[in-house]
């Protein structure tokens, strides 16, 4: 065989079929020296005859181990992350590049798309539609759109989630939930009928929309978690709230009755507004009139009565002096501006007659008025 011509086997002088000792790594040969040496090697495990000999089926079976080894050798993409299972059993998880677990059937690798984006529709199905402005077009489902309020009234609900692959926890994804997609979108109708049954029909289609998303991705987030599905909610977006079409001119009619009853009775709220500080101006006026013909009827008859007395005490002290001056006073008062003629009647001779000429001449406007 061609081993006894290399002088004792396929390794001659200690040294490996890579021109390597026992002793470590010897100084390469030339490339050609190198390859004769290998096909030498090669020769030596092969068979001279017919079949395989057990240096040759050795060979194959390390080739295969080798190859069964590396095999174990797998890539995860940036948008991944691999879950190594031995045996059934999860041994952690890698990232991105180049990784190595056992092979199969010893060891598996799951790839988990953690970064890729996943939409649930709820209401409606999505379809391709040409016609349509965005290239699609929403087919209804009342089944899951059909939403009762707190108020006892029907609402058409048609939203959509978006969510992902928990980065954190992909195991959860994979091993807690059969049916991921069915599960969220089962979740997220519970809580979405929750929500609107929490509310009425008249804010649901008005002010409450804004609300409701960030209340339903919460409260769809934690049922999730409690779930340990493994799920990320993104964002709840609503995509259409009205009435189911078979009542909606009938609800048209009764908010347009609703909306007139309010227009009334912000009119009546004006009205009053109006009206209510008039008369109670008015009313404020007249009290502080009376307030002051009180005061001033009060501070006369105070004075008068201040006066009176002052006047008594001076008639006690003189009484004839005080009533003289008390009668010319009046005199004064009374005669003191219209025109008289004094006769005295008490002397002895007969009255000189007295002709009043001033009263023959004309007078200017002014001393007339």
């Amino acid at each position: 065989m061609s081993w006894n011509n290399q002088g004792g086997g396929p390794w001659r002088s200690g040294q490996g079929p890579w021109g390597q000792g026992p002793g470590g790594a010897q100084p390469p040969g030339d490339l050609e020296e190198t390859l004769r040496r290998l096909q030498a090697a090669l020769r030596g495990f092969l068979p001279s005859g017919g079949g395989f000999a057990g240096r040759g089926v050795i060979f194959v079976v390390l080739v295969a181990i080798l190859l069964w080894f590396a095999w174990g050798f797998y890539t995860v993409q940036p948008n991944e992350i691999g879950i190594n299972l031995v045996f059934g059993a999860n041994h952690g998880k890698t990232q991105a590049g180049l990784n190595y677990n056992w092979p199969w059937p010893v060891g598996t690798v799951i790839k988990v798309p953690v970064s890729d984006q996943k939409i649930t529709e709820v209401g409606y199905r999505s379809e391709l539609d040409a016609a349509a402005e965005n290239g699609r077009n929403r087919a209804a489902a009342p089944e899951e759109s059909l939403m009762l309020t707190g108020d006892q009234n029907i609402v058409d609900v048609q939203f959509r989630v978006s969510w992902q692959i928990d980065p954190a926890a992909p195991e959860n994804f994979v091993f807690n939930i059969r049916h991921p997609e069915e599960t969220v979108k089962a979740v997220a109708e519970s809580v979405m009928r929750e929500v609107v049954g929490l509310k009425k029909i008249d804010g649901i289609l008005t002010t409450d929309r804004q609300s409701i998303e960030p209340d339903v991705q919460t409260r769809l987030q934690k049922v999730l978690n409690d779930y340990h599905a493994g799920v990320l909610v993104l964002q709840v977006q609503l995509q259409s709230v009205d009435v189911p079409s078979q009542v909606l001119s009938a609800y048209r009619d009764v908010t347009a009755a609703q909306q007139d009853q309010q227009r009334a009775v912000n009119d009546a709220y004006t009205y009053s507004n109006k009206v209510k500080p008039e008369a109670e101006g008015a009313a404020a006026r007249i009290r502080l009139e009376a307030q002051a013909y009180r005061q001033q009827t009060v501070a006369e008859a105070t004075g008068q009565t201040s006066r009176f007395n002052q006047v008594y005490e001076q008639y006690k002290n003189a009484p004839g002096v005080t009533r003289e001056r008390m009668y010319l006073e009046t005199m004064e008062r009374v005669l003191g501006g219209m025109d008289k003629t004094i006769l005295d009647t008490n002397g002895v001779a007969p009255p000189v007659p007295y002709l009043a000429l001033d009263a023959l001449q004309p007078k200017p406007a002014g001393a007339a008025k």
